[in-house]
């Protein structure tokens, strides 16, 4: 087996609230190899969100160790910890965050534009992107000129334009219908898949956990 894309050991997280200290991650381990889509699995507040942040390298407080392909994020001074989010993740969240003044096509070539690319190699792997989630007529639409399911396969289209190592998807259906979310999610670990990049995937449903590689449950803290 190769090596694995993450590798958590022990990660701890705690909060002060009103004098109290509140243990959100109690030690927490995980591998993820190349190319697995992951779902992980918890009800609202059972710290999920806290976990991507985490393994995302967007916040600081923890404990633990936080590997990724192979470097040691914990190790690394801030720059280091900026380049390797930059090179190696994507991130999709239950909002979209799209740039409302900029289209669906321009929201996908920003990302590639900030790590380098240049614009032209940038529009035709945003237009591919947007078309292989089947936007190929909606290109130069802007957010509110799009439904809540489209807007979401923008976000998704942009989570991938850099090629990552690792997705990370915080309930990235969670503000959909039920029909919409289904489409958006088939469509997402197509796309992921075809892409061969690996996922981890936070939510709360349990049907839609079943159609990833793999399912870990967080719970009182840890994974079980």
């Amino acid at each position: 087996m190769s090596s694995p894309i993450v590798s958590l050991r022990n990660l701890k997280r705690s909060f002060e609230q009103g004098g109290q200290r509140i243990d959100v991650l109690r030690g927490v381990d995980l591998d993820i190899q190349p190319g697995e889509i992951v779902a992980l699995l918890g009800p609202s507040g059972s710290g999920k969100s806290t976990m991507l942040q985490a393994v995302g390298l967007l916040e600081g407080g923890f404990e633990g160790s936080i590997a990724i392909a192979g470097e040691r994020a914990e190790k690394l001074p801030p720059d280091g910890r900026t380049r390797l989010r930059r090179d190696h993740l994507g991130f999709v969240y239950q909002f979209h965050h799209l740039l409302p003044d900029f289209d669906a096509t321009e929201n996908v070539v920003m990302p590639q534009m900030i790590a380098g690319t240049s614009r032209e190699e940038a529009i035709e792997r945003s237009q591919s992107l947007l078309t292989s989630l089947g936007l190929g007529h909606r290109l130069t639409h802007r957010p509110n000129q799009l439904s809540g399911g489209e807007q979401q396969r923008v976000a998704v289209a942009r989570a991938l334009a850099n090629q990552p190592t690792l997705v990370l998807a915080d309930e990235p259906t969670g503000n959909l219908d039920e029909g919409t979310a289904d489409t958006v999610l088939s469509q997402f670990l197509e796309l992921v898949r075809g892409e061969g990049s690996a996922a981890l995937v936070a939510t709360h449903n349990e049907r839609l956990a079943t159609r990833m590689d793999r399912v870990v449950r967080l719970h009182d803290g840890t994974l079980g």
